[in-house]
């Protein structure tokens, strides 16, 4: 394995590489493409060169397909169960056929039931890290986070983490057990977590956190010039921030990327990935294919100056970015 660099996530004793892999784009969800058609055995092949590499965080989830994304993963790491980072989530209720209901289920005795279709998708007697993928708001946060305590007490999680929550959700869930990590969406496309409390908030309770998109959901490519570079069936096309007048708005803002990753002699996806490491985060941009996953780990090795970090952010400050990151209906699960 490379020697690429390893940190630790949060406080209680979870050792990562800096960089994770997102697996969520090597299938599909309900049906609907995410960031184009993946193939199986380029995915396969991509989570085997991220070990190489010294990348060894996957990061999947049971939504994503439902369940056909743990099971690709599974697949990929059959004879080397013992070298991966495995974290998955649960939360988005999945029902005995297999099918996705939308509606999110925190409540004890589902935390149970899902934990064990994921071992039993992942082929494994262990998850490393396992997340509530969003707050159950039927549900107190500590009923959940106390069911989530009993699956590293009997050895099927050993560490437990929360995704898109608030300062104050965080800190009561801590109170339950303690929180290894939270992972929210953080790219400079979207900031929030800076301005609502939660930067602040892990760092008190010394809590790991990870970036999902950190390349604002393959904006910061530079790649896409058009609402029509997606694919009829790509989810994107539903986010307000890539729709009609905001979609040009933001691709200025990329231009003006592109032009500072061009006189550092990096790519935009490098200096995005890069900016979210200087932050003191874990991103785990996601891909499935082998070139781009190359290109994503060179990025551990860029260093910002304070100057070019100014720069960079004086670019997209916070708040600058037109549009929701989600439709309606996914941003009110997001736990504000």
């Amino acid at each position: 394995m490379s020697s690429i660099k390893k940190v630790k996530l949060g406080n209680q004793g979870l050792e990562v590489p800096v960089e994770g892999l997102g697996c969520m784009g090597m299938t599909t969800l309900a049906g609907q493409d995410i960031y184009g058609t993946a193939d199986e055995q380029e995915s396969i092949a991509t989570i085997h060169r991220a070990l190489e590499l010294g990348i060894n965080f996957l990061d999947t989830a049971d939504l994503y397909g439902p369940l056909l994304n743990e099971r690709l993963v599974s697949k990929a790491i059959s004879a080397n169960r013992d070298k991966y980072l495995i974290a998955t989530k649960f939360g988005y209720e999945v029902g005995d056929n297999e099918e996705l209901t939308w509606r999110i289920n925190g409540r004890p005795d589902y935390v149970k039931k899902a934990v064990e279709r994921s071992l039993k998708n992942l082929k494994t007697d262990y998850i490393d890290l396992y997340y509530l993928h969003r707050v159950d708001p039927e549900t107190p946060i500590e009923d959940t986070v106390g069911a989530m305590a009993e699956l590293v007490q009997s050895g099927k999680v050993k560490y437990i983490g929360l995704s898109e929550v608030s300062a104050s959700t965080l800190r009561k869930a801590n109170l339950i057990h303690p929180i290894t990590a939270v992972q929210t969406e953080y790219s400079l496309f979207e900031r929030s977590v800076e301005t609502n409390g939660l930067f602040e908030t892990i760092s008190e309770l010394g809590v790991g956190f990870v970036s999902y998109s950190p390349l604002g959901r393959g904006f910061l490519t530079g790649d896409i010039k058009s609402p029509d570079d997606f694919d009829a069936k790509d989810f994107r096309r539903n986010i307000p921030r890539f729709q009609g007048e905001n979609f040009y708005k933001n691709l200025d803002l990329v231009n003006e990327i592109k032009i500072l990753a061009e006189s550092k002699h990096i790519t935009p996806s490098q200096l995005a990935i890069a900016w979210t490491l200087a932050k003191g985060t874990v991103p785990i941009p996601g891909t499935k294919r082998v070139k781009y996953l190359e290109d994503n780990v060179a990025a551990a090795s860029i260093v910002f100056s304070e100057e070019e970090l100014r720069h960079l952010e004086s670019i997209v400050p916070a708040g600058k970015i037109v549009g929701d990151r989600y439709d309606q209906t996914s941003m009110s699960g997001v736990n504000l």
